[in-house]
């Protein structure tokens, strides 16, 4: 069964209530969108929201998109507080409903910028991206950023449409990409790198390695208050220094080194990937 944001966010709404901590409709909402399974989402950023909430002076709780339209959607419509978002994501957010305040972007590994991996088993024939004709290709969701989008202009690239897979499919999330390919079910697919890293040792091998783009981002409703959007950034900026904001980092994510500050043009060369695709009918 598909757990949808909803439920949790009423879970955690009446967990809150029921402590006395927070009355209907103060509580402000965390979103973030579905690259992995929920269950797993909610378990990484738990210590995020409850230290996020303490800056802001409210509780925040947690609410997953059901989708990455809805999630783009939802922030656009100042429906959530704050957003934790993907780039492609991103810019499209900016596209559809106009700039949002920045909070932050992610670093890691000391960079504030990521790749994504086509992979392939380690066993595999396919040497080069031209080889994925006549395959069978994996992607995770049609707006995924390293799991669709900047490898399907790569494919491009390489004169390889989708027309020329002999199959392909949106798995959704990076773990069942990776997991298909190692099971045999798909010649190649598109991941991110830590998903690559993580079951590399498994018998994945890299195909191609994305383009350089800026990282996830921070984002959050205009809504609210100057005085509240400037404690969030300063304590996701901070979160670097000290012993607690590094734990909960690495609950995030594992290579996760630090939250610094962005800029809307640090998403421009992707702009310049999505013009691509939609010039060659592929619309993000």
């Amino acid at each position: 069964m598909r757990l949808t944001g909803c439920f949790f966010v009423l879970i955690f709404s009446a967990l809150l209530c029921s402590a006395g901590m927070v009355n209907a409709g103060s509580a402000l909402t965390l979103g973030i969108h579905p690259y992995l399974p929920a269950t797993e989402l909610v378990d990484r950023f738990t210590p995020l929201s409850d230290y996020l909430g303490k800056a802001a002076g409210r509780p925040i709780v947690i609410d997953i998109a059901r989708d990455y339209k809805e999630h783009i959607d939802k922030i656009g419509n100042n429906k959530i507080d704050v957003a934790f978002m993907g780039p492609v994501s991103y810019v499209k957010l900016v596209e559809k409903f106009g700039r949002k305040p920045i909070l932050a972007r992610l670093e890691v590994t000391g960079k504030p910028t990521f790749m994504g991996a086509i992979i392939t088993a380690k066993n595999s024939g396919i040497k080069t991206l031209a080889d994925l004709k006549g395959k069978r290709f994996a992607f995770v969701d049609p707006e995924s950023t390293m799991g669709h989008l900047v490898p399907r202009y790569m494919m491009l690239k390489a004169g390889v449409g989708v027309e020329d897979l002999s199959g392909y499919k949106f798995l959704y999330n990076h773990h069942n990409v990776a997991l298909g390919v190692l099971a045999g079910d798909f010649d190649a697919g598109a991941v991110k790198e830590d998903v690559f890293y993580e079951y590399e040792k498994r018998g994945l091998r890299a195909l191609a390695w994305t383009p350089s783009i800026s990282e996830h981002v921070f984002v959050t409703s205009p809504l609210l208050s100057k005085e509240k959007i400037r404690a969030l950034k300063e304590a996701l900026l901070r979160l670097k220094d000290n012993k607690e904001g590094r734990a909960i980092m690495l609950k995030i994510q594992e290579t996760l080194t630090g939250i610094v500050p962005a800029a809307d043009s640090d998403y421009d060369n992707l702009r310049v990937i999505i013009r691509t695709l939609e010039k060659s009918g592929v619309s993000p």
